[in-house]
């Protein structure tokens, strides 16, 4: 397979292209640690923004001194790093929360586990027309992503704001007990909601698609708090969970030195997990 950037490996949108491209690349099992001693390459499926950067940076800065060697392989929704994960296509990824993870493992027959939260990929309400959530008229128009856990996410905020009442558990327009004010609800594919923010009210937007779009933590009208259950975490197959590879990608990614490289690019939309 040919890598046309060094270190990264584009896929299309479309899981099956993707899938097969990539499953003649990798075999997903434990691998056998190079004769130098090293320990060899990890591909990684990630988001380009933020999690593609951050695997970017360790590799350039940090990976090297470690002994491994990562190839981030780039995808550009959320329903595909899954897949490729679980037929051994990558040996791990980084782009979602545990609530995510395990939704799929559900819908999928999925085993795959987490190695430990990295980042808060810090979620926002963004709108060109209105200042703040208090000043959403009645009936006003706002878009949330179609995916159950980010669906909850955005749900969840407007109810601890007060606007809006759900029952526990929910994961769709389906859990609201009470919509007072008549807000019109549209569920939209996580990559396309920036654009949907001319046309609406309100709109929410998660950091993987906010950055892309240039949008920023000063431009939200709020902004996910750091207390929030949406961390991203590494994630891997229970038989890479304890490969030497997996192990030492996870505490580079939580290391002073990233944390700070989180911080200083990102301001507060990225947020380090705290040690």
């Amino acid at each position: 397979m040919t890598i046309s950037l060094k270190r990264r490996v584009a896929t299309t949108i479309v899981a099956g292209v993707a899938v097969a491209a990539l499953a003649a690349c990798s075999s997903g099992a434990p691998a056998e640690a190079p004769e130098d001693g090293s320990l060899g390459t990890i591909r990684v499926g990630a988001l380009p923004v933020p999690a593609g950067d951050m695997l970017t940076w360790v590799d350039e800065n940090l990976a090297a001194d470690a002994g491994l060697d990562i190839e981030w392989v780039e995808f550009t929704d959320y329903n595909t790093p899954n897949p490729a994960l679980s037929d051994g296509s990558t040996d791990a990824n980084l782009f979602q929360n545990t609530t995510f993870m395990e939704t799929y493992n559900s819908q999928a027959g999925g085993d795959l586990v987490s190695v430990g939260d990295i980042y808060l990929p810090a979620a926002a309400y963004y709108s060109e027309s209105i200042g703040s959530l208090d000043e959403l008229p009645d009936g006003a128009s706002i878009a949330i992503p179609n995916d159950p856990t980010n669906e909850a996410r955005a749900l969840e905020i407007l109810a601890a704001e007060g606007l809006i009442e759900i029952a526990e558990g929910t994961t769709n327009l389906d859990g609201i007990t009470s919509n007072p004010r008549n807000f019109q609800f549209t569920e939209v594919e996580n990559a396309t909601l920036p654009l949907a923010i001319p046309d609406n009210d309100a709109v929410f937007v998660t950091a993987s698609f906010a950055l892309p779009a240039g949008l920023t933590g000063e431009q939200a009208i709020l902004v996910e708090g750091s207390d929030s259950a949406y961390f991203n975490a590494l994630v891997t197959t229970p038989e890479l969970q304890d490969d030497p590879r997996v192990e030492a990608l996870h505490e580079l990614l939580t290391s002073d030195e990233l944390q700070q490289y989180m911080l200083d690019t990102w301001g507060g939309l990225i947020v380090p997990i705290e040690d």
